[in-house]
């Protein structure tokens, strides 16, 4: 494997990382003052009118298939350039994107959410997390019920990202539940104006996820995306897809967090020497650059797997336990590094400290991941030693 850029992904590289440094840093003020206000951290105009910019400058639907108006750069340029979002803080994402499983939807399904999505108009979330299925999504109790041409959805969805703002929503309902998630889970398309609501759920860091409630939600049999009973397979699929991104985006903060600190302990004093003259500085600066390399090439390789068509999943989860472990302990160096200032709110420190904590809950907890690695190992389903295949 060759991680090494061509030219033209050089050149990507650079020009997402002059606009973000450009474009998106610049608002990182702003950010933190509304969120100090109790507001959002952008108004959704302020990022569409980002992504417009980065449309403008070529970079429109990064994952998103040539046909679908995409430039499809591949799994590997991706996370780089995730590390490169990741370097700020501003909740900002490439527009002209949709969940990967909407490209399983039917014709019909394409017009009414695909390609609305894409272009924009529409906001989606993914709703399978419940009050007593988190990381065992095989426990879900939200029920569908089939009740002439619809179905009928009662149950509970819990932390769900983009809930609050979605104006539909990829909900995933037991319709057999003798079967269970072996043939018995169907996943469904279902427009706000259905009848399902959503409340905020106020968190420690930016992440605003919902609870949603359904109650008698009525929902066309049209509206099931894919198959009936196969919905646990397109969750799965949703899921494990682009899991690389999350330590992809955790490198990013990692490596805009240590400069900060490189560049304060050079000019901090103490004791009359510059806090960057200690060894005791110096080994958490080395320590930090050694696992945020570590964590980069993890990620890397979980995505040139992805893009070779070879099973992820495995190299996803190390990548995945791995940066946002990696994440959380340089941003505690960080900001044991700035010392009292860090824990202030005059520095993003501590806002960066409270969003990675997170990393290393959502898409998978650390435990699942270790249960998931090892699993593996146990039961033979990846090897020790063996790189490649």
């Amino acid at each position: 494997m060759d991680f090494s850029l061509g030219d033209e992904e050089r050149q990507i590289r650079d020009t997402i990382r002059t606009f973000v440094e450009r474009e998106v840093m610049p608002l990182e003020d702003e950010v933190l003052r509304n969120e100090r206000a109790g507001l959002p951290g952008l108004d959704h105009d302020v990022v569409r009118e980002l992504q417009e910019k980065a449309r403008r400058a070529g970079f429109w639907g990064i994952n998103t298939p040539e046909e679908y108006g995409g430039i499809a750069l591949g799994p590997v340029m991706s996370a780089i350039l995730a590390m490169e979002v990741g370097r700020t803080f501003v909740p900002f994402s490439f527009g002209g994107s949709a969940d990967n499983i909407l490209y399983g939807a039917n014709e019909e399904q394409k017009q009414a959410y695909l390609l609305p999505t894409i272009a924009g108009e529409r906001r989606s979330c993914f709703a399978i997390t419940e009050p007593g299925a988190g990381s065992d999504a095989r426990n879900i109790r939200s029920r569908a019920v089939r009740s002439g041409d619809d179905w009928v959805i009662n149950g509970e969805k819990t932390f769900i990202t983009g809930g609050n703002e979605a104006d539909f929503c990829m909900v995933f309902a037991v319709t057999d539940p003798d079967k269970g998630a072996d043939g018995g889970i169907t996943c469904f398309l279902v427009d706000r104006d259905m009848g399902w609501k959503s409340s905020p759920i106020p968190t420690m860091g930016q992440w605003g996820p919902a609870a949603l409630s359904f109650e008698d939600v009525r929902v066309p049999a049209a509206n099931v995306l894919g198959e009936v009973g196969r919905g646990f397979d397109l969750a799965m699929r949703w899921i494990g897809q682009g899991r690389f991104m999350i330590p992809a985006r955790a490198v990013g903060a990692a490596e805009r967090l240590l400069g900060m600190a490189i560049e304060y302990a050079k000019i901090r004093e103490s004791m009359g020497h510059k806090i960057a003259d200690y060894q005791a500085i110096q080994w958490q600066i080395a320590d930090s650059q050694v696992e945020i390399e570590s964590a980069k090439w993890l990620t890397l390789y979980a995505a040139w797997r992805v893009g070779r068509g070879l099973d992820a999943r495995h190299a996803s989860s190390i990548a995945k336990l791995n940066g946002a472990v990696m994440a959380n302990q340089v941003v505690d160096r960080v900001l044991q590094i700035h010392g009292g200032m860090g824990y202030t709110k005059e520095l993003p420190v501590e806002r960066w400290y409270r969003e990675l904590r997170l990393l290393r809950i959502f898409e998978g907890t650390d435990e699942i991941q270790r249960r998931t690695i090892a699993r593996n190992l146990i039961k033979g389903h990846a090897k020790l030693g063996v790189i490649g295949d």
